[in-house]
């Protein structure tokens, strides 16, 4: 006799699959269990496809809604939801379709695709009230480097070969430009949202590795370290001045060195 797991899982299986030549035996009652089954699998499709058109409009846009549709279809088969929760799926989509034959005309099509996803995460996110100057004061200096910081629930960080923040910037604009230079050139993008809104920044090298260290949960001595490696004359002091103005900083974990990547 099956267990209940492996008939959760074989149906689970099936209706990602299409294919219930293997659970249609467990079903007892009613007639053509595999038409009837068929249905789940239409819907799961559908659903899902349905999904990742929603949060990928600009990058449809870009290349066409019957490349991203197929990519989709072929995407949800092979990466089913790892959570109940659907506006968390799609993550890897911009990658995948990167990887489709289709796409190798448009090599920033995976960066474009990613500052997408970022700005559809941090457009819902609920921004905290920041922390005051006081707070980061009131720190020791010897305890100061040793420190990690909360950033905001709505920052993202994200570096790319292509200038994909203009690319978005024309989509969002919703007119086509007569002329659009588009060259291959490293930008390191800041995405900050909150409330249904988002900015896109443009940061230096050394403080977008500064930054994006801090809201992995590095220290700030560490995030520090990381962007001197880059840039020597990188002063860790206006950085964090920077951040705090910035009122991205929503929390202190003071004491705690971490790492991250």
């Amino acid at each position: 006799m099956q267990s209940l797991a492996d008939l959760e899982s074989g149906v689970r299986n099936s209706v990602i699959s299409g294919d219930f030549a293997s659970v249609a035996p467990w079903f007892v009652g009613g007639q053509a269990v595999e038409r009837r089954l068929a249905i789940h699998h239409r819907h799961y499709q559908a659903s899902l496809i349905m999904a990742l058109m929603d949060r990928f409009p600009a990058t449809i846009w870009l290349v066409g809604s019957d490349f991203v549709t197929e990519a989709a279809r072929i995407f949800i088969s092979k990466h089913p939801p790892a959570s109940p929760c659907i506006a968390e799926y799609g993550e890897n989509f911009p990658t995948f379709l990167a990887e489709c034959r289709a796409a190798q005309r448009i090599p920033y099509l995976r960066e474009f695709a990613e500052l997408e996803w970022h700005v559809g995460n941090v457009a819902i996110a609920v921004d905290e009230p920041p922390i005051a100057i006081e707070e980061l004061r009131a720190i020791c200096a010897g305890e100061l480097p040793d420190t990690a910081l909360i950033l905001q629930r709505g920052v993202r960080y994200l570096k790319a070969l292509w200038p994909v923040d203009k690319l978005l910037d024309t989509y969002l604009a919703e007119a086509r430009p007569e002329q659009f230079a588009f060259e291959p050139g490293n930008v390191n993008l800041e995405i900050h949202g909150s409330r249904g809104e988002f900015r896109i920044n443009r940061l230096g090298a050394a403080e977008f590795i500064f930054r994006r260290s801090v809201s992995v949960g590095r220290s700030i001595g560490d995030a520090a370290l990381a962007a001197l490696e880059t840039d020597g004359s990188f002063d860790p002091g206006d950085a964090l001045r920077l951040l705090l103005t910035s009122a991205l900083i929503a929390g202190i974990d003071q004491g705690r060195s971490r790492s991250g990547s």
